[in-house]
């Protein structure tokens, strides 16, 4: 039997990318599972058909991330339609405002603060009256949180450093629940938003003492073992998956 057998979990913007690896994950894994999408139907149809195909049920929400209403109604819906809620991937999230202060504009923080930080807030909040016991949440960041290694990233790295104590502050507050609340910190990762061929790979490459990009699949055979039970004892805690660039 799959160690997420019963489970029911929603991942937020996993239309592709890291996203979707991880929905397919915890599928496998034996968990029912919901996404969340801003723009991309098609993509999140088609992976909620490839959910669906291993045996597990499976539902896409079109919610946008920066909308407080949405995130909520999305989490409600979710929970809803799955019959409860296990495990919440709190994963959405966008990078702009890259470039010197002096560029940044109002509403490159706002979007950034909007979708990066408060999403995760209300989403957790949200999937908090949904968890029982045994429950998740597991909150995707950025090993750019911990080490900014280029000018130009600040407001980015702003944004996945509050994730920091967010994730610390809620560990302790579900924790007496039985509720986890744990941290993954991507390093460059072939995807769409950071390509392994892209402008700048290179130098990312650089960087890393295993001198390659990593996979969305590397990323989300970590968040499936902090969403099983071996994880139990893990709370409040960040593991970055960078193939070493911050060692």
């Amino acid at each position: 039997m799959s160690n997420l057998s019963g489970k029911r979990a929603l991942v937020t913007g996993a239309s592709r990318g890291i996203g979707a690896a991880i929905a397919l994950r915890l599928a496998q894994d034996g968990a029912d599972v919901a996404i969340t999408f801003e723009r991309s139907k098609e993509r999140a149809d088609e992976l909620v058909s490839r959910i669906e195909g291993l045996g597990r049920r499976a539902l896409a929400i079109q919610a946008d991330s920066a909308d407080p209403a949405a995130v909520k109604a999305a989490v409600d819906w979710a929970a809803a339609e799955l019959g409860g809620l296990d495990i919440l991937v709190n994963n959405a999230g966008i990078a702009r405002g890259v470039g010197p202060v002096e560029g940044w504009t109002v509403e490159d923080v706002d979007q950034l603060l909007a979708v990066n930080v408060r999403g995760v807030i209300l989403a957790s909040q949200a999937a908090a009256a949904h968890l029982p016991p045994g429950g998740r949440i597991i909150n995707i960041g950025s090993n750019l949180a911990e080490q900014v290694p280029t000018p130009g990233l600040t407001l980015y790295s702003m944004t996945k450093s509050a994730l920091l104590s967010f994730t610390k502050g809620l560990a302790r507050d579900l924790g007496p629940r039985g509720v986890t609340v744990n941290l993954v910190h991507p390093g460059s990762t072939n995807t769409d938003m950071n390509p392994a061929d892209g402008e700048g790979a290179d130098a990312q490459r650089g960087r890393m003492a295993i001198p390659e990009y990593g996979r969305p699949e590397d990323i989300a055979s970590m968040v499936a073992w902090i969403a099983g039970p071996e994880s139990r004892f893990a709370n409040g805690a960040g593991f970055t998956v960078d193939g070493g660039a911050n060692a």
